[in-house]
């Protein structure tokens, strides 16, 4: 199952269903800007390559040091978006990640939304992981692993996250893989406070790739990340501000009613094949981890029986230190599996 090959037939047969009823990324009809123009070193500022057009940038990783940019701005919401190309070979224990967060200025009450690449090894489908968090809600994360129906090394895909007041949508080219609708119960949890936009590449090999048993192997090092055609949609603001400006409320209800925030019935359907061939771990489903499901969760009974009986065949939840070149990076409180 695990095999690239195996996905193959499969994900063909999804990609023509889904091309009947998506259209191409330009749908989303979005506007780049340059790099410089909306961000900024975070750490490794040697292993930041920026292309000379101003277009892209790569993320180096070597024994040394991993690397990483910010947006140099906070958004009050916002549609967060690039092109990104992941490194090829073996990249096992290598994370690439992209996500909003304000953990810089709220260290116990931070808000989260992630894109987490796993690594690789070769003829393996790569995994990945979104998760949600929201006032520091870390110990209630909200993650779910998936299989990609493509090869992320090979050529650029876009990533988006959509974040407004009334929901959260993950996107891979223009295919909703995820959305997570606010509710009352919910409180503090969705997030609420104004986040920036990270990307980073670093060594997570006590837990990415199959819980830790396969590690990065740094004879194929450097380890690359492209990203390119960024798109920044949303109310810059301080994150510190006490009362949020009237033209970012203006502008938070402009992106609520933008034609990527409110999915159609054919981008539902879309999203529902996905998650029935390539979800492998729900958060819903993890009776162990959670006996009565959190409140956002709309359990699907044909989904319930893609899972096995807890909804996690290995699982374990670990907190993890990594340190690389002075910058002390954290493990998000993940439910790591030990994955078959």
């Amino acid at each position: 199952m695990d095999k690239l090959k195996n996905h193959m037939p499969a994900a063909f047969l999804l990609l023509h269903v889904l091309c009947l009823c998506i259209s191409h990324a330009a749908a989303f009809n979005i506007s780049i800007i340059p790099f410089t123009q909306g961000f900024t070193p975070l750490f490794g500022e040697s292993n930041l390559i920026p292309s000379q057009d101003d277009r892209s940038v790569q993320l180096h990783l070597t024994q040394y040091t991993g690397s990483g940019f910010r947006s140099s701005d906070h958004y009050n919401h916002g549609f967060f978006s690039a092109k990104i190309k992941l490194p090829s070979d073996y990249t096992a224990g290598i994370v690439v990640a992209f996500y909003t967060t304000n953990g810089d200025l709220f260290k116990k009450t931070h808000d989260e939304l992630d894109f987490e690449f796993l690594g690789n090894i070769r003829g393996k489908a790569w995994r990945f992981q979104t998760n949600m968090y929201g006032n520091g809600s870390t110990h209630r994360g909200r993650e779910e692993r998936y299989h990609l129906w493509f090869d992320p090394s090979r050529e650029f895909h876009r990533y988006s996250i959509l974040w407004t007041t009334h929901n959260i949508i993950f996107y891979i080219d223009d295919i909703p893989i995820r959305e997570i609708v606010r509710n009352d119960e919910m409180g503090a949890d969705f997030p609420s406070k104004p986040m920036g936009l990270y990307a980073t590449i670093w060594d997570a090999s006590d837990w990415a790739t199959s819980g830790g048993k396969y590690r990065a192997n740094y004879k194929y090092a450097p380890f690359i990340a492209e990203f390119t055609d960024f798109a920044l949609h949303g109310c810059a603001t301080d994150p510190l501000e006490e009362v949020t400006a009237t033209e970012c409320a203006e502008r938070d209800e402009h992106l609520a009613r933008a034609h990527f925030a409110t999915l159609t019935q054919k981008q539902r359907l879309a999203m529902a094949r996905f998650r029935s061939k390539y979800i492998y771990y729900s958060y819903c489903y993890d009776t162990v981890r959670y006996p009565v499901p959190p409140s956002e969760c709309v359990i699907d009974p044909m989904m319930r029986q893609q899972f096995k009986e807890t909804g996690r065949p290995k699982f374990e939840r670990r907190h993890r230190r990594f340190k690389q070149k002075g910058q002390v990076m954290r493990a998000r409180n993940y439910g790591n599996q030990e994955e078959e």
